[in-house]
Protein backbone atom coordinates (compact mmCIF):
# COMPACT_ATOMS: atom_id res chain seq x y z
CA UNK A 1 0.00 0.00 0.00
CA UNK A 2 1.49 3.72 -1.12
CA UNK A 3 2.54 5.73 1.79
CA UNK A 4 0.79 8.55 2.60
CA UNK A 5 1.96 11.70 1.42
CA UNK A 6 1.03 15.75 1.38
CA UNK A 7 2.22 18.28 -0.77
CA UNK A 8 6.03 19.42 -0.28
CA UNK A 9 5.05 21.16 3.22
CA UNK A 10 5.46 25.24 3.49
CA UNK A 11 8.14 26.16 5.91
CA UNK A 12 7.97 26.88 9.28
CA UNK A 13 8.77 30.89 10.15
CA UNK A 14 10.74 30.69 13.89
CA UNK A 15 10.88 34.84 14.16
CA UNK A 16 13.70 35.18 11.34
CA UNK A 17 14.50 31.68 11.01
CA UNK A 18 12.87 29.20 7.87
CA UNK A 19 12.38 25.83 9.29
CA UNK A 20 12.10 23.40 6.52
CA UNK A 21 10.24 20.99 6.44
CA UNK A 22 8.35 22.02 9.56
CA UNK A 23 9.93 19.05 11.67
CA UNK A 24 10.99 20.13 15.59
CA UNK A 25 13.24 17.47 17.80
CA UNK A 26 11.75 18.16 20.88
CA UNK A 27 13.37 19.00 24.05
CA UNK A 28 14.16 16.19 26.62
CA UNK A 29 16.10 15.63 29.77
CA UNK A 30 19.07 13.53 29.59
CA UNK A 31 18.37 12.84 25.87
CA UNK A 32 18.95 15.72 23.62
CA UNK A 33 22.17 16.90 23.99
CA UNK A 34 24.40 17.95 21.95
CA UNK A 35 25.67 14.10 20.64
CA UNK A 36 22.31 13.40 20.22
CA UNK A 37 21.44 16.26 18.57
CA UNK A 38 24.06 15.91 16.10
CA UNK A 39 23.24 12.54 14.85
CA UNK A 40 19.55 13.28 14.22
CA UNK A 41 21.02 16.10 12.63
CA UNK A 42 23.06 14.62 10.50
CA UNK A 43 20.27 12.04 9.77
CA UNK A 44 18.42 14.92 8.15
CA UNK A 45 20.75 16.64 6.07
CA UNK A 46 20.90 19.27 8.76
CA UNK A 47 17.41 20.19 7.96
CA UNK A 48 14.43 20.77 11.24
CA UNK A 49 15.10 22.47 14.21
CA UNK A 50 16.76 20.88 17.17
CA UNK A 51 16.02 21.77 20.86
CA UNK A 52 18.25 21.44 23.51
CA UNK A 53 17.68 19.77 26.96
CA UNK A 54 15.89 21.41 29.64
CA UNK A 55 17.71 24.71 30.94
CA UNK A 56 16.78 25.76 34.30
CA UNK A 57 16.91 30.04 33.97
CA UNK A 58 18.15 30.00 38.20
CA UNK A 59 21.22 27.45 37.16
CA UNK A 60 21.93 29.76 34.12
CA UNK A 61 22.04 32.98 35.95
CA UNK A 62 24.09 31.18 38.22
CA UNK A 63 26.29 30.13 35.17
CA UNK A 64 26.57 26.75 36.76
CA UNK A 65 29.47 23.99 35.47
CA UNK A 66 27.00 21.54 34.11
CA UNK A 67 24.76 23.90 32.90
CA UNK A 68 27.09 25.70 30.82
CA UNK A 69 28.22 22.42 29.32
CA UNK A 70 24.69 22.08 28.07
CA UNK A 71 24.23 25.15 26.32
CA UNK A 72 27.23 24.23 24.30
CA UNK A 73 26.05 23.95 20.63
CA UNK A 74 28.33 22.31 17.82
CA UNK A 75 29.22 25.19 15.18
CA UNK A 76 27.06 23.59 12.53
CA UNK A 77 24.25 23.72 14.49
CA UNK A 78 21.97 26.90 12.89
CA UNK A 79 19.83 27.96 14.43
CA UNK A 80 20.83 27.50 18.29
CA UNK A 81 18.03 26.58 20.05
CA UNK A 82 17.61 26.33 24.08
CA UNK A 83 14.44 25.16 26.16
CA UNK A 84 14.31 27.34 29.37
CA UNK A 85 12.05 26.03 32.31
CA UNK A 86 11.60 28.77 35.35
CA UNK A 87 8.51 29.97 37.41
CA UNK A 88 9.98 33.27 38.96
CA UNK A 89 9.17 36.21 36.10
CA UNK A 90 12.45 38.28 37.44
CA UNK A 91 14.71 35.16 37.32
CA UNK A 92 13.15 33.73 33.68
CA UNK A 93 13.69 37.75 32.67
CA UNK A 94 17.68 37.37 33.79
CA UNK A 95 18.23 34.40 32.45
CA UNK A 96 16.57 35.36 28.42
CA UNK A 97 18.62 38.65 29.02
CA UNK A 98 22.06 36.68 29.42
CA UNK A 99 21.33 34.29 26.30
CA UNK A 100 20.19 37.88 24.20
CA UNK A 101 23.09 39.94 26.05
CA UNK A 102 26.23 37.18 24.94
CA UNK A 103 24.93 35.42 21.90
CA UNK A 104 24.07 32.12 23.53
CA UNK A 105 21.86 31.25 21.42
CA UNK A 106 19.64 32.17 17.98
CA UNK A 107 16.03 30.65 19.19
CA UNK A 108 14.00 30.50 23.12
CA UNK A 109 11.58 27.94 23.55
CA UNK A 110 10.11 28.04 27.08
CA UNK A 111 8.62 24.59 29.11
CA UNK A 112 5.21 24.56 30.27
CA UNK A 113 5.23 20.90 29.35
CA UNK A 114 7.00 18.52 32.08
CA UNK A 115 5.13 16.34 34.34
CA UNK A 116 7.77 14.81 36.34
CA UNK A 117 7.03 15.78 40.11
CA UNK A 118 10.06 17.66 40.57
CA UNK A 119 9.12 20.60 38.67
CA UNK A 120 5.40 20.39 39.19
CA UNK A 121 5.91 20.53 42.98
CA UNK A 122 7.57 23.74 42.22
CA UNK A 123 4.88 25.22 40.12
CA UNK A 124 6.41 24.71 36.88
CA UNK A 125 6.34 22.99 33.85
CA UNK A 126 2.92 21.78 32.86
CA UNK A 127 1.45 22.87 36.21
CA UNK A 128 2.16 26.42 35.62
CA UNK A 129 -0.37 27.73 32.95
CA UNK A 130 -2.76 26.95 35.57
CA UNK A 131 -2.02 30.53 36.59
CA UNK A 132 -2.95 32.74 34.26
CA UNK A 133 -1.08 36.00 35.82
CA UNK A 134 1.91 34.05 36.03
CA UNK A 135 2.23 32.75 33.05
CA UNK A 136 1.88 36.43 31.44
CA UNK A 137 4.41 37.69 33.87
CA UNK A 138 6.89 35.13 32.65
CA UNK A 139 5.74 35.42 28.80
CA UNK A 140 6.40 39.38 29.04
CA UNK A 141 9.36 39.34 30.81
CA UNK A 142 10.84 36.80 28.40
CA UNK A 143 9.65 38.61 25.24
CA UNK A 144 10.79 41.90 25.99
CA UNK A 145 14.24 40.45 27.35
CA UNK A 146 14.92 38.51 24.61
CA UNK A 147 15.54 41.41 21.62
CA UNK A 148 15.57 40.31 18.52
CA UNK A 149 15.48 36.77 19.58
CA UNK A 150 12.37 34.77 18.89
CA UNK A 151 10.21 33.06 22.13
CA UNK A 152 7.99 29.76 21.79
CA UNK A 153 6.36 28.08 24.42
CA UNK A 154 6.02 24.41 24.70
CA UNK A 155 2.44 23.39 26.96
CA UNK A 156 0.05 20.04 27.33
CA UNK A 157 -3.50 20.30 27.69
CA UNK A 158 -3.51 21.21 31.02
CA UNK A 159 -3.43 19.68 34.48
CA UNK A 160 -5.56 17.51 34.32
CA UNK A 161 -9.41 16.92 32.37
CA UNK A 162 -10.74 19.19 35.20
CA UNK A 163 -7.90 21.71 34.81
CA UNK A 164 -7.48 22.23 31.25
CA UNK A 165 -5.69 25.31 29.94
CA UNK A 166 -4.04 25.03 26.41
CA UNK A 167 -6.84 27.71 24.89
CA UNK A 168 -6.42 30.35 27.53
CA UNK A 169 -2.51 29.81 27.66
CA UNK A 170 -2.67 30.07 23.97
CA UNK A 171 -4.11 33.37 24.15
CA UNK A 172 -2.08 34.90 26.42
CA UNK A 173 0.92 33.72 24.42
CA UNK A 174 -0.22 35.86 21.55
CA UNK A 175 -1.49 38.78 23.28
CA UNK A 176 2.37 38.59 24.71
CA UNK A 177 4.16 38.17 21.79
CA UNK A 178 5.41 34.51 21.40
CA UNK A 179 6.26 33.31 17.94
CA UNK A 180 4.48 30.36 17.77
CA UNK A 181 3.52 27.38 20.20
CA UNK A 182 3.92 23.39 20.47
CA UNK A 183 0.63 21.33 22.20
CA UNK A 184 1.56 18.26 23.67
CA UNK A 185 -2.14 16.39 23.50
CA UNK A 186 -1.93 15.44 26.92
CA UNK A 187 -2.52 16.51 30.67
CA UNK A 188 0.13 16.40 33.11
CA UNK A 189 -2.12 13.60 35.28
CA UNK A 190 -1.40 11.32 31.67
CA UNK A 191 2.40 12.06 31.40
CA UNK A 192 3.02 9.79 28.67
CA UNK A 193 -0.24 7.21 29.04
CA UNK A 194 -2.65 6.52 26.11
CA UNK A 195 -3.76 8.43 23.13
CA UNK A 196 -2.45 11.89 22.57
CA UNK A 197 -5.71 13.98 21.95
CA UNK A 198 -4.59 15.40 18.52
CA UNK A 199 -8.24 17.11 18.33
CA UNK A 200 -7.16 19.52 20.98
CA UNK A 201 -4.18 20.67 18.79
CA UNK A 202 -6.77 21.09 15.98
CA UNK A 203 -8.86 23.42 18.31
CA UNK A 204 -5.94 25.23 19.19
CA UNK A 205 -4.83 26.13 15.80
CA UNK A 206 -8.32 27.62 15.15
CA UNK A 207 -7.99 29.28 18.28
CA UNK A 208 -5.20 31.46 17.41
CA UNK A 209 -4.65 31.69 13.83
CA UNK A 210 -2.17 34.39 14.12
CA UNK A 211 0.85 32.20 14.85
CA UNK A 212 2.15 28.67 13.84
CA UNK A 213 1.02 25.98 16.32
CA UNK A 214 2.61 22.61 16.31
CA UNK A 215 1.67 19.57 17.03
CA UNK A 216 3.44 16.52 19.22
CA UNK A 217 2.14 13.54 20.63
CA UNK A 218 2.50 10.23 19.22
CA UNK A 219 4.63 10.41 16.31
CA UNK A 220 6.19 7.48 15.45
CA UNK A 221 6.82 7.60 12.40
CA UNK A 222 7.11 9.66 9.26
CA UNK A 223 3.59 8.73 8.47
CA UNK A 224 1.86 9.84 11.51
CA UNK A 225 3.77 13.38 11.00
CA UNK A 226 1.81 13.59 7.69
CA UNK A 227 -1.39 12.47 9.63
CA UNK A 228 -0.82 14.38 12.23
CA UNK A 229 -0.58 17.68 10.01
CA UNK A 230 -3.74 16.31 8.06
CA UNK A 231 -5.92 15.99 10.71
CA UNK A 232 -5.45 19.02 12.67
CA UNK A 233 -4.11 21.81 10.29
CA UNK A 234 -1.10 22.48 12.50
CA UNK A 235 1.97 23.96 11.13
CA UNK A 236 4.81 21.75 12.30
CA UNK A 237 5.22 18.82 13.76
CA UNK A 238 7.40 18.12 17.79
CA UNK A 239 8.59 14.65 17.72
CA UNK A 240 10.10 13.12 20.90
CA UNK A 241 9.99 9.67 21.83
CA UNK A 242 9.58 8.53 18.42
CA UNK A 243 13.29 8.72 17.83
CA UNK A 244 14.47 7.19 20.76
CA UNK A 245 17.40 4.70 19.38
CA UNK A 246 16.18 5.98 16.07
CA UNK A 247 17.89 8.97 14.77
CA UNK A 248 17.37 8.40 11.12
CA UNK A 249 13.62 8.65 11.74
CA UNK A 250 14.35 12.47 11.03
CA UNK A 251 15.77 11.74 7.49
CA UNK A 252 12.63 9.79 7.33
CA UNK A 253 10.42 13.20 7.92
CA UNK A 254 12.23 15.24 5.91
CA UNK A 255 11.46 12.72 2.66
CA UNK A 256 7.67 12.39 3.98
CA UNK A 257 7.60 16.39 4.03
CA UNK A 258 9.56 16.85 1.01
CA UNK A 259 7.09 14.56 -1.14
CA UNK A 260 9.79 12.35 -1.04
CA UNK A 261 8.35 9.56 0.52
CA UNK A 262 6.86 7.27 -1.53
CA UNK A 263 9.26 5.74 -4.37
CA UNK A 264 8.22 5.40 -8.00
CA UNK A 265 7.50 1.70 -7.18
CA UNK A 266 5.14 2.95 -4.85
CA UNK A 267 6.74 1.23 -1.82
CA UNK A 268 8.26 3.86 0.81
CA UNK A 269 11.55 4.69 1.34
CA UNK A 270 12.44 4.67 4.31
CA UNK A 271 15.13 3.71 6.44
CA UNK A 272 14.80 0.33 7.72
CA UNK A 273 18.23 -0.46 8.97
CA UNK A 274 19.27 -4.05 9.24
CA UNK A 275 20.98 -4.87 12.90
CA UNK A 276 24.45 -4.03 12.17
CA UNK A 277 23.60 -0.35 10.54
CA UNK A 278 21.66 0.17 13.66
CA UNK A 279 25.24 -1.71 15.58
CA UNK A 280 27.55 0.77 13.76
CA UNK A 281 24.61 4.02 15.24
CA UNK A 282 25.07 2.74 18.46
CA UNK A 283 29.03 2.84 18.90
CA UNK A 284 28.83 6.67 17.09
CA UNK A 285 26.25 7.70 19.44
CA UNK A 286 28.24 6.41 22.74
CA UNK A 287 31.69 7.82 20.90
CA UNK A 288 30.19 11.52 20.60
CA UNK A 289 28.76 11.27 24.26
CA UNK A 290 32.50 10.12 24.99
CA UNK A 291 34.17 13.18 23.41
CA UNK A 292 31.60 15.58 24.45
CA UNK A 293 31.60 14.81 27.87
CA UNK A 294 35.67 14.51 27.88
CA UNK A 295 35.51 10.88 29.29
CA UNK A 296 35.10 7.47 27.13
CA UNK A 297 33.89 5.39 30.10
CA UNK A 298 31.72 8.20 31.32
CA UNK A 299 29.90 8.50 27.77
CA UNK A 300 29.20 4.82 27.75
CA UNK A 301 27.85 4.85 30.66
CA UNK A 302 25.72 7.91 30.12
CA UNK A 303 24.71 5.68 26.58
CA UNK A 304 23.45 2.81 28.37
CA UNK A 305 19.87 4.34 28.86
CA UNK A 306 19.53 4.34 24.41
CA UNK A 307 20.31 0.64 24.44
CA UNK A 308 16.86 -0.87 24.72
CA UNK A 309 15.27 1.81 22.43
CA UNK A 310 18.19 0.91 19.68
CA UNK A 311 17.93 -2.76 19.87
CA UNK A 312 13.96 -2.86 20.30
CA UNK A 313 12.24 -5.40 18.41
CA UNK A 314 15.62 -7.72 17.23
CA UNK A 315 16.27 -11.16 17.89
CA UNK A 316 18.82 -9.71 21.22
CA UNK A 317 18.56 -12.62 24.32
CA UNK A 318 17.59 -10.94 27.94
CA UNK A 319 21.41 -11.89 28.85
CA UNK A 320 23.55 -10.02 26.15
CA UNK A 321 20.70 -7.44 26.45
CA UNK A 322 22.11 -6.81 30.70
CA UNK A 323 25.22 -7.34 29.15
CA UNK A 324 24.97 -4.34 26.79
CA UNK A 325 23.42 -2.35 29.11
CA UNK A 326 26.37 -2.52 31.58
CA UNK A 327 29.31 -1.77 29.56
CA UNK A 328 31.79 1.05 30.59
CA UNK A 329 34.27 1.26 27.29
CA UNK A 330 33.80 1.53 23.19
CA UNK A 331 35.74 -1.46 22.96
CA UNK A 332 33.22 -3.59 25.51
CA UNK A 333 29.99 -2.12 23.56
CA UNK A 334 31.74 -3.00 20.05
CA UNK A 335 32.76 -6.32 20.83
CA UNK A 336 29.07 -7.18 22.76
CA UNK A 337 27.50 -6.43 19.63
CA UNK A 338 29.56 -8.06 17.02
CA UNK A 339 28.66 -11.48 19.00
CA UNK A 340 24.60 -10.37 17.67
CA UNK A 341 23.34 -11.56 14.50
CA UNK A 342 24.09 -8.48 12.80
CA UNK A 343 22.50 -9.12 9.20
CA UNK A 344 19.08 -9.35 11.08
CA UNK A 345 16.61 -7.03 8.92
CA UNK A 346 14.81 -4.40 10.62
CA UNK A 347 11.82 -6.14 12.78
CA UNK A 348 8.08 -5.87 12.22
CA UNK A 349 6.36 -3.25 14.80
CA UNK A 350 9.98 -1.66 16.00
CA UNK A 351 8.11 1.58 14.79
CA UNK A 352 5.42 1.72 17.33
CA UNK A 353 5.80 3.42 21.11
CA UNK A 354 9.20 3.63 23.40
CA UNK A 355 10.00 5.40 26.26
CA UNK A 356 7.40 5.79 29.09
CA UNK A 357 4.46 5.57 28.86
CA UNK A 358 2.57 5.67 32.35
CA UNK A 359 -0.30 7.28 32.82
CA UNK A 360 -3.16 8.83 35.06
CA UNK A 361 -1.12 9.96 37.88
CA UNK A 362 -1.46 12.27 40.59
CA UNK A 363 -0.17 16.21 39.48
CA UNK A 364 2.45 16.74 42.64
CA UNK A 365 1.24 20.63 42.51
CA UNK A 366 2.44 23.33 45.28
CA UNK A 367 -0.36 23.42 48.18
CA UNK A 368 -3.46 25.27 47.26
CA UNK A 369 -2.56 25.39 43.94
CA UNK A 370 -5.69 24.86 42.08
CA UNK A 371 -7.76 27.06 44.58
CA UNK A 372 -7.56 30.68 42.51
CA UNK A 373 -5.86 30.43 38.78
CA UNK A 374 -5.09 33.82 39.00
CA UNK A 375 -3.44 34.63 42.03
CA UNK A 376 0.66 33.63 42.19
CA UNK A 377 1.54 34.62 45.61
CA UNK A 378 4.66 33.06 47.01
CA UNK A 379 6.13 32.25 43.59
CA UNK A 380 9.92 33.83 43.50
CA UNK A 381 13.45 32.37 43.06
CA UNK A 382 12.85 29.95 45.68
CA UNK A 383 10.61 27.99 43.61
CA UNK A 384 13.37 27.61 41.10
CA UNK A 385 14.89 24.49 40.31
CA UNK A 386 19.11 24.74 40.58
CA UNK A 387 20.21 22.07 37.82
CA UNK A 388 19.52 21.37 34.37
CA UNK A 389 18.90 18.63 32.63
CA UNK A 390 17.67 15.33 33.49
Amino acid sequence: MPTPTLAPASPLSIGPHTVQPPVVLAPMAGITNAPFRTLCREFSGGKGLFVSEMITTRALVERNEKTMQLIHFDATEKPRSIQLYGVDPATVGKAVRMIAEEGLADHIDLNFGCPVPKVTRKGGGSALPYKRNLLRAILREAVSGAGDLPVTMKMRKGIDDDHITYLDAGRIAVQEGVTAIALHGRTAAQHYGGTADWDAIARLKEHVPEIPVLGNGDIWSADDALRMVRETGCDGVVVGRGCLGRPWLFGDLVAAFEGRGVRDDGLDGYARPVLREVAAVMVRHATLLGEWIGDEARGVIDFRKHVAWYLKGFAVGSDMRKRLAITSSITELSEGLAELDLDQPWPAGADGPRGRSSGNNRVVLPEGWLKDPYDCAGIGEDAELDTSGG
